[in-house]
């Protein structure tokens, strides 16, 4: 469907899809697809015994991408080294210039974010890069899937229950707003640091106590855990070094994310950083990543015609 919610006529067997990187929701995105009659390779996540069906194993990123109309990349942004979103692939897979140069032009790169040195390559090659970390759709979908997983990760590193418990999110964004929701449902003493002053509001009429980014150091005595969902430092040293022993961080941002690592591990804290909690539930948060694929390859095939 178009934006209009007319049908489009394509020909998705003209077209040929490398999905590179990722976890086990690359498998649902590959798998999906591969059902429209795409060509599909793939390379860089957990393969399946018995393989995809439709999808082609490649030896490398470099094969994968080779003649490929589109690329998908992880939603999980990319890594200071450049590396992308790889967890369980034996090899760095940072997208270079050649990697990239096999492509069928003009070509399509469609992932969570891209970084200033792949987009120089980008320009490069004549190589469009659509971005959609920030969808708000498409974070909502998969937003239940990524507080499951903060809950597990939570659950595995303390020895307190939830319940009763004095954690604090840091942000409000589309995730940190959910997080703030299922902490107090579950009756956390749940605390909300935050700029936007709408954004505390918010928290405050979900029933947390809500706080400026400037009164982390002040609160960090009192809490148990610091989930921070802000992909930028503002958790640093000055609040950490105030935390009790037994404080559990998590931070779940993108890179360079929110919590400052160096600072956590010279204090001795317990520090997770946890990236990609989409992979939770692969099927459900790999086929919600899917309609959003799959839109905007339409909506560039519609534009070429």
């Amino acid at each position: 469907m178009n934006r209009q919610g007319e049908k489009l006529n394509m020909d998705w067997k003209k077209i040929v899809i490398a999905v590179v990187a990722g976890d086990r929701r690359e498998q649902e995105i590959a798998r999906l697809a591969a059902a429209t009659g795409a060509t599909v390779r793939a390379y860089g996540f957990p393969w399946p015994e018995g393989g995809i069906p439709g999808v082609t194993l490649a030896v490398d990123a470099k094969a994968a991408l080779a003649g490929a109309d589109f690329a998908l990349f992880p939603i999980p942004g990319i890594a200071a080294d450049g590396a992308l979103f790889a967890p369980e692939c034996p090899v760095k897979i940072i997208p270079d210039r050649d990697m990239l140069a096999g492509m069928r032009k003009p070509a399509h790169v469609i992932l969570g974010w891209a970084d200033k040195n792949l987009k120089a390559h980008g320009e490069a090659l004549a190589i469009t890069f659509h971005e959609y970390e920030s969808d708000v759709e498409l974070m909502l979908l998969r937003g239940p899937a990524i507080v499951e997983g903060v809950l597990k990760v939570m659950i595995e590193n303390t020895d307190i229950t939830i319940h009763k418990s004095r954690i604090c999110i840091v942000g409000q964004g589309t995730i940190g707003a959910l997080l703030t929701r299922y902490f107090v449902a579950l009756g956390a003493y749940t605390h909300v640091a935050a700029r936007n002053k709408v954004q505390r509001a918010a928290a405050h009429a979900m029933g947390a106590e809500s706080h400026g980014l400037d009164e982390l150091a002040a609160l960090a005595p009192r809490l148990d855990a610091i989930v921070s969902t802000v992909p930028a430092p503002v958790v640093g040293r000055a609040v950490l070094q105030k935390l009790p022993p037994h404080a559990l961080l998590v931070d779940v941002a993108a890179p360079p994310g929110g919590i400052d690592r160096d600072a956590a591990k010279a204090l001795a804290l317990k520090f997770v950083w946890a990236r990609g909690m989409g992979k939770r539930a692969p099927v459900t948060v790999g086929a919600s990543q899917w309609s959003g694929i799959r839109a905007r390859v339409e909506a560039i095939m519609e534009g070429r015609k």
